[in-house]
C-alpha cells in the first residue's frame, strides 16, 4: 500500500462530500414547496429527505477521512470528525435559511439530520468490513 496519497485521491476522496454539501445547500435554497395536498404527507417526506441526505452526507464524510488515512486509520477520530462535520453542516444549512424566503430554520431539523446520522454511523460501526468492500 502507498504511503502518501496523490493529489488526484485527495480529489477523488474529497470532491463527493464537498458537491453533496453544495447540493444540500441549493436544496435549501429553494423556496418550500408542497409535494402533495397533505401537510402531514409532505413532513412525513421532507423529514426522511432530511434523514437520508446528511446519512449520506455522514458517509461521504467517513469515507473521505477512512480513504485518505487507509496505512493507519484511527476510527475513532474518523467516527467523531464524521460526526462533528455533518453535525457543523447540520446546523449552518439551518442558519442559511433565515434568509430564504418561505424557510424557516428549526432545531427539529437539527435533530432529525442527526438521527439520519446516528443510523449511517450505527451501520457502518457494526458493519465496517461489508463497508471497507465499498471504499
Amino acid at each position: 500500500m502507498r504511503s502518501k496519497l496523490s493529489l488526484i485521491d485527495y480529489i477523488i476522496y474529497w470532491l463527493p462530500p464537498l458537491l453533496w454539501m453544495g447540493c444540500i445547500f441549493y436544496m435549501s435554497s429553494q423556496s418550500h414547496i408542497l409535494v402533495t395536498h397533505s401537510a402531514t404527507s409532505d413532513f412525513i417526506i421532507f423529514k426522511s429527505l432530511h434523514v437520508v441526505e446528511y446519512a449520506l452526507l455522514y458517509f461521504l464524510f467517513f469515507r473521505a477521512f477512512y480513504c485518505s488515512n487507509r496505512n493507519k486509520p484511527n476510527l475513532k477520530f474518523i467516527f467523531l470528525s464524521s460526526f462533528i462535520l455533518s453535525v457543523i453542516f447540520a446546523v449552518s444549512d439551518e442558519f442559511h435559511q433565515l434568509f430564504t424566503p418561505t424557510r424557516q430554520p428549526q432545531i427539529r431539523d437539527i435533530a432529525i439530520d442527526i438521527i439520519g446520522i446516528f443510523i449511517i454511523y450505527c451501520i457502518i460501526r457494526y458493519k465496517l468490513p461489508l463497508f471497507k468492500k465499498l471504499l
